[in-house]
């Protein structure tokens, strides 16, 4: 019964889309912060990320029908405008974050098969990220059912690998390393922008609305557990990375190598351990895969519903090519061209994840004042988390600018 649960499949989606490889470098974003802050970071965010997921459940409860998109909703409450920038804000990211996915599983697949084995170097790679890219998106064109099965499996063993993690690092923890302060508190400005976009599950709103055929109760459990997971796993992340290392040691590890690998080496040199180190590029794996799955998703749903809307056949072959040709011929042929791209992602998710959700339940509120479920906080809390909203829009440019610090590593 439970494994049939489609509660239970949405929320390890939602999990699982917010979970990405991201994670295993979040404590280089933060290690000039210190732990406390850190945790008081990831907490709040995740208050404000799923109070806006709950605001797509009061807005859904007014959709014609349950497979209707964001991009309708958008245009059901503020026209044309609404539609064609909600569409483009989500279709330029989730090509870009796409891309990247195909890149990094490409390159990963690459890696674990024979050397040269599709050709010289370059042909190896190419053919390593069509094989991740057929293999995987024949999940997404099955449907959210598809997305579902196969992300409770690789869900089920992220958590199994990251459990190992734990118990190798946890035991080398040292109290004192955890009661660090900020070597600046404009950091933790600064690092908002980049947590931020880890709790970014919102573009697969409409699919699990659909998926729960519209059920409010069903989908606020998943928004609430889905997004429960995720804050669990980084707290006890950044508890294990940031009580190993104090922060000269932090900032030593990012001046001589500040990437991943700087990280992992430096952790496989306190723990000791050979394991810990070939087991995090597992966990890196398998985010990256369940990550890539949610995006997809939410991608070829946002296509059905353009493709309906514009009266275009919106058969799954259509939908196919639309969804992975794009990002498809990027990876292959301009690998670095996505960067700029991406580099404006924590735009685009602050503006779908938060702004765009916020304007809807205020026009949703406007007119319809008996809805069953309503998002509490009222109409002052909208205002408040739209504030947030466009300070961590902003944050970017103050960094660009020099108010703030850029972040370490």
């Amino acid at each position: 019964m439970l494994l049939k649960n489609k509660t239970l499949g949405s929320a390890l989606i939602i999990a699982g889309t917010a979970i990405g490889a991201g994670m295993l470098a979040m404590p280089l974003t933060s290690a000039g912060i210190g732990f406390g802050f850190t945790a008081i970071l990831l907490i709040g965010l995740w208050l404000l990320l799923a109070y806006s997921g709950l605001l797509f459940v009061e807005v859904y409860q007014t959709a014609k029908r349950k497979d209707d998109g964001v991009a309708t909703l958008a245009e059901n409450y503020f026209g044309m405008p609404g539609r064609i920038i909600s569409t483009v804000s989500l279709f330029v990211l989730l090509y870009a974050l796409s891309a990247a996915y195909m890149t990094g599983g490409g390159e990963l697949l690459a890696s674990a098969l024979p050397a040269n084995l599709f050709g010289e170097e370059g042909a190896h790679l190419k053919t390593s990220i069509l094989l991740f890219t057929i293999i995987l998106g024949a999940f997404v064109v099955i449907g959210t059912n598809g997305v579902d099965g196969i992300t409770r499996l690789l869900f089920s063993g992220k958590i199994l690998v990251f459990i190992i993690v734990l118990a190798m690092m946890l035991p080398e923890v040292v109290p004192m390393n955890l009661m660090e302060m900020p070597l600046d508190y404009a950091l933790i400005l600064s690092a908002g922008p980049v947590f931020f976009t880890s709790y970014g599950f919102h573009v697969v709103m409409g699919s699990i609305n659909s998926y729960l055929d519209g059920d409010v109760k069903r989908f606020r459990t998943a928004i609430i557990l889905g997004t429960a997971i995720p804050l669990s796993a980084y707290l006890l992340w950044q508890l294990a990375t940031h009580g190993i290392f104090n922060q000269n040691e932090f900032v030593t590890i990012l001046k001589e190598n500040p990437t991943l690998t700087g990280l992992i080496n430096a952790t496989k040199t306190l723990t000791g351990s050979d394991v810990l180190s070939r087991i995090l590029p597992v966990f890196y794996s398998l985010a990256l895969i369940t990550s890539f799955l949610g995006v997809a998703l939410g991608l070829f749903e946002g296509l059905n519903d353009l493709f309906k809307r514009a009266k275009i056949p919106a058969n799954r072959l259509s939908l196919t090519m639309a969804t992975f040709i794009p990002p498809l011929a990027f990876a292959l042929f301009y690998p670095n061209g996505f960067i700029a791209a991406l580099g404006y992602a924590g735009l685009l998710c602050a503006f779908y994840c938060l702004i765009l959700p916020i304007g809807l339940a205020w026009r949703v509120r406007q007119q319809h004042k008996n809805l069953p479920y309503r998002v509490a906080g009222g109409n002052g809390m909208l205002v408040f988390a739209l504030i947030i909203g466009l300070l961590i829009i902003a944050i970017p440019f103050l960094i660009q600018a020099g108010f703030l610090p850029q972040v370490i590593g």
